[in-house]
């Protein structure tokens, strides 16, 4: 059962097909169709939001399903809803929601890129954001060149910052993107790591890699829980499917989804110059900023 299931007859009722006690008895008389499919059975359960539930075949209307809507967040734009007081671009303008008051979940600074979530769910937002329910968001991190093994196992094992020790994050350098991740014009050269991290404090990432001596020189997020980017594009914007809402849902109730990521085979390593020799960077000095 998902956060947000209730017997059939009660939603039918909060969307307007009758009293509670009349779409019992659509139910029981076969006029109703959850997915297609006819139910008859009294007690059922179901999620508004995931399902299309009809009466003689027409469609139910719920006027108060939450919005759920992912964007590619370009570099330069903040993840802001409000207006900026220095008229910086904010996600609001990659929108087109008249009338719905959403708030995003999982900011990104300024200049990080990639998969926001806007919504009008405070619980769902509550619960993929809160460090105590241990979502993973992953992201694509270019660097200079390939860490060492040692500066590999450092943000696997947790970085030393100023502010306390970062918790242990999974680390590994990416020999390809995922195939749908559509990259917008900016650095490419140098090497890119996958970074999954279940906490998300400011600037965390581009603090950690330049902890271990290697400088974050682009941070794309590419899920979060098991939502992904897909192939939006930077600055554009989609409402999520059913089955994302959904994946999201039981992530939300505990259970653990990877993202859905494909390897598209294009080699993520910088080409190396001819005649000479891969660097190596064993006493790399740190670099805090």
């Amino acid at each position: 059962m998902t956060m947000a299931e209730e017997r059939l007859h009660k939603v039918m009722a909060a969307a307007g097909a009758g009293s509670r006690r009349k779409c019992e008895e659509m139910i029981a008389a076969g006029r109703v169709q959850v997915n297609g499919h006819t139910v008859t059975e009294l007690g059922v359960k179901v999620d508004p939001e995931t399902v299309q539930i009809a009466v003689d075949g027409k469609p139910l209307r719920f006027h108060q399903r939450h919005v759920y809507v992912k964007v590619n967040k370009p570099r330069g734009v903040l993840s802001d809803i409000g207006g900026d007081a220095r008229g910086r671009r904010t996600v609001a303008g990659l929108v087109d929601l008249p009338g719905r008051r959403v708030f995003p979940v999982g900011r990104l600074d300024l200049n990080s890129e990639g998969l926001v979530l806007l919504t009008d769910d405070g619980e769902l937002a509550h619960r993929l954001t809160h460090p105590s329910f241990e979502h993973a968001k992953t992201y694509y991190v270019l660097v200079q060149e390939r860490p060492t093994a040692e500066a590999l196992a450092q943000l696997r094992d947790g970085v030393d910052l100023p502010e306390g020790r970062t918790a242990p994050a999974q680390a590994r350098v990416a020999e390809s993107l995922p195939a749908d991740l559509k990259i917008a014009s900016g650095p490419q050269t140098g090497v890119w790591l996958e970074i999954q991290l279940h906490e998300g404090k400011k600037r965390q990432i581009r603090h950690m890699t330049a902890a271990v001596g290697y400088p974050t020189l682009r941070l794309i997020r590419w899920a979060i829980g098991p939502l992904t980017l897909g192939r939006l594009a930077a600055g554009e914007s989609a409402h999520l499917t059913r089955s994302e809402v959904a994946s999201l849902r039981r992530a939300a109730q505990g259970e653990r989804i990877a993202p859905r990521r494909q390897s598209s085979g294009r080699n993520t390593r910088p080409p190396r110059r001819s005649g000479s020799a891969p660097s190596r960077r064993r006493n790399a000095p740190r670099n805090r900023r």
